[in-house]
Parts: C-alpha cells; structure tokens; sequence
C-alpha cells in the first residue's frame, strides 16, 4: 500500500495501518531525531512524539503539498528542535567528518528513487564546503537563527546570510539536476 493510502486508513484509527507506516518510516526518523539530538534516548522520544504527532493529526496532511515521509520528517525535526529548545541546549558544532555509519542506519525498504534522493542530498551536503555546510547545519539540524549563527561562529551577519544562501543554491542546483 502507498503512504497516502496507509494514512488515509490511520484518519479512520486503524492501528495496523499506522504500524505499517511506522514500519516504514521509523529508521529515517529515528536517525533524523539522533542528528540533530546526538543521544540516543532523546531521539527515541522525539521519535515517539513525531509518531504520536502522525497519529493524532493525520487528517492534516495535504498530499498536493509534498510526499508522507517529507511531512513526517519536518514533524521530526521540529519535535526534537523543541526538544532542544526545551532542555536549553546546544549540541557541539560539527567537524564536518560525521560517521557515515548515521547514513548507513537509515533502512531502505527497497531501492526507490525516493531513497536515491535522501542519499544524493546528504552526499550533496557533505561535498559543500566547510564553512556553507557548518552554516547549513546550525540552521537546519539546530534550529538556530543566521543572528544566533553569526554569534557562535564569530562572522558578520551578512556573511552567515551570504553563505546560507549559496549552500542552499547550491543544493537547489543538485536536486534540480537529479530530476532530469
């Protein structure tokens, strides 16, 4: 069954159509919640409130704006952002030379194109230089904000903004082109 299908089933409480979307989508949340927590036991909680938060709210999904798992992992994201927020911590910048293994956890149920895309995004984010990727990832994995960038990092706003840009060009240009 697809994700639209399977939710349009958990709208009507099945709880076996919720597992299945569980089933599914659990891995590439739980790695999510563990990138921008870094502790294994916060992002089984985030996880589980992002699950919680599919289950209650279904019917609010609008498939003309993205796919399920889009949806689901911007819920993720911004449970564990509010996690963060909530314990009133920051998590140490990254070096840029992350284990690859994080990558690897994420199960693929199956080769889709979908997947293909999570992987040349994540490929297409760690090949960005040092200084655009450290400033994509405190925004995007931390949540902060390009004045609360420019402070930690020591950089003058508008070069926080300069290079927050040209990362997500640069992004765009890749995800653009894998289309074709």
């Amino acid at each position: 069954m697809e994700d639209t299908e399977l939710l349009k089933q958990v709208v009507k409480g099945d709880q076996r159509a919720f597992l299945a979307l569980y089933d599914r989508h659990a891995g590439r949340v739980y790695t999510l919640a563990l990138r921008v927590l870094h502790e294994p036991m916060l992002a089984e909680e985030a996880t589980q409130d992002a699950f919680l938060k599919l289950w209650k709210h279904a019917g609010q999904f609008l498939a003309e704006r993205g796919s399920l798992v889009t949806w689901l992992l911007t819920i993720t994201r911004r449970t564990a952002l509010d996690r963060l927020r909530l314990e009133d911590r920051r998590p140490t910048l990254s070096d840029g030379s992350d284990p690859e293994d994080l990558w690897r956890d994420i199960p693929a149920s199956g080769t889709s194109s979908e997947e293909s895309r999570w992987r040349s995004m994540h490929l297409a984010v760690q090949a960005l230089p040092t200084d655009q990727r450290q400033v994509l990832e405190l925004a995007y994995y931390q949540g902060m904000s390009q004045s609360e960038i420019a402070e930690i990092l020591g950089w003058p706003l508008g070069t926080v903004k300069t290079r927050l840009r040209a990362a997500m060009e640069h992004l765009r240009k890749i995800w653009i082109e894998s289309e074709i």
